[in-house]
């Protein structure tokens, strides 16, 4: 990776970007192939590059029910490549250089620190180290945890397998699922009062979603919460309210409604938890999205455009961006001049930083959507929810995307992969190597709101 760094003048941003795309059509040749699908027929480059992209991307929309189209074969390729895109392309790469013993250079450890979002290039290669053995195990006790229902539902071999792909695909906050054997699209419907798989997957994807810097905190500091980085506090503190207020809201207003009267109380509660959870960025769902109210699903495109957290499995504007921008709200309420968290000082530059991401996201989002609903003449509602899932790499879906047309396709795949790999990482890469003055213009203030 180094060498192909020095040769081409790569910079960090823009080898991470070539890197996703060098894979992403990869595993598009790869699901072309006639023995990739079911019925060994070839499938097309766009179709094939909408799932490799939603794969790499860790989304989880697709076109064809990823069990009755896609053959063993298929289905092998799409979990390499969410695990791939789960680790990041560059952490995969670093890995495999890692395990092979081979030496990595000053640029390659600069690159696998802008890969994870850590804050310094000091010990990379242990924390990435550290990333691959956590992922690897709890992948595979999430899976251990699964497999006994699914082994009871489908058989020996196809329930090991459906519970390593599921244990990956939620872990990875991708949301493909295998359950289209019974009904095409389903997700884990059938599951949703069988409390072995609701708190497996929601503990896969909260811990998947939460970054890997936040894991090696509360791996090294257990449960001393004040020696922890300001930002896994942050993080911590954001995805607790995140996790309860949805599900407070989902328990007491949207499965409290007669629509709902076919749930147990137990399926009510597991509902709550697991559509509060999913959101952020998972694409699993246990009840019909279709039949939720349209606040509810308000809400869930906005916990769908937050997503987690920096340097993690997830996707969205980061639970960090919401944070620095709330606080920074308060602190223009309570006439502060700095933005402060738990006893710290923001920098200016990172509430920049928040803006910029905010204002991007909301922008594609709702471009996206409006653009969707122009061109296919479906509800604006609906295309909102499909581009707030593809551009938060989500993969909850009302059903509507693979009715889309090509143009529609083109646009979501264009917003996953945005998603995937950053706004920030993108733009950087765009104005690399430009030179930036110090010099400044002369101030006027303007008046705000």
């Amino acid at each position: 990776m180094d060498v192909i760094q020095k040769k081409l003048h790569f910079s960090s941003p823009q080898m991470i970007i070539f890197g996703f795309i060098l894979v992403n059509l990869m595993g598009c040749l790869l699901l072309m192939l006639p023995s990739s699908t079911v019925e060994k027929v070839g499938t097309s480059f766009s179709d094939a590059l909408f799932t490799s992209t939603s794969a790499i991307c860790v989304t989880g929309l697709v076109i064809h029910d990823t069990a009755s189209y896609w053959s063993m074969q298929g289905q092998l390729i799409i979990m390499v490549l969410i695990q791939i895109g789960g680790m990041g392309v560059i952490t995969a790469a670093s890995a495999i250089a890692i395990l092979s013993g081979r030496k990595i250079g000053l640029m390659q450890r600069s690159t696998m620190q802008e890969s994870i979002s850590a804050t310094q290039v000091g010990g990379i290669v242990r924390l990435t180290g550290f990333i691959l053995r956590a992922m690897l195990a709890i992948e595979l006790l999430g899976a251990i945890f699964m497999a006994p229902v699914f082994c009871e539902e489908f058989g020996m071999k196809k329930g090991v397998w459906y519970a390593v792909f599921h244990s990956v695909s939620a872990f990875c906050n991708a949301g493909f699922d295998l359950m289209g054997v019974n009904q095409p699209f389903s997700s884990l419907t059938g599951f949703n009062g069988n409390t072995t798989i609701n708190l497996a997957i929601i503990a896969l994807i909260v811990i998947g979603g939460i970054g890997f810097l936040t894991w090696d905190d509360i791996w090294h500091h257990r449960l001393h919460f004040h020696k922890y980085r300001l930002q896994s506090k942050v993080i911590l503190t954001v995805t607790i309210l995140l996790i309860l207020l949805p599900a407070l809201y989902f328990y007491f207003y949207e499965f409290g409604r007669t629509e709902w009267t076919d749930l147990s109380e137990k399926e009510r509660i597991l509902a709550s938890a697991f559509q509060s959870v999913t959101p952020r960025t998972a694409g699993f769902n246990t009840v019909d999205l279709n039949r939720m109210s349209e606040p509810s699903q308000l809400i869930m495109i906005l916990l769908m455009l937050i997503g987690g957290s920096p340097g993690s499995t997830a996707g969205g504007f980061k639970t960090t961006t919401l944070a620095v921008l709330l606080l920074t709200s308060f602190a223009v309420f309570f006439r502060k001049e700095d933005v402060q968290c738990f006893g710290r000082r923001i920098p200016s530059e990172t509430v920049k930083n928040a803006a910029t991401i905010l204002f991007l996201y909301m922008s594609l989002f709702l471009l996206g959507g409006v653009v969707i609903s122009c061109v296919d003449q479906v509800p604006l509602m609906g295309a909102l929810f499909e581009t707030s899932s593809a551009i938060g790499t989500v993969g909850l879906s009302l059903g509507l995307t693979p009715q889309l047309s090509l143009f529609s396709h083109m646009i979501l795949i264009l917003l996953m992969f945005w998603g995937r790999v950053g706004g920030l990482t993108l733009i950087f890469a765009v104005v690399s190597g430009h030179r930036f003055t110090k010099s400044k213009l002369p101030q006027e203030k303007i008046t705000i709101g």
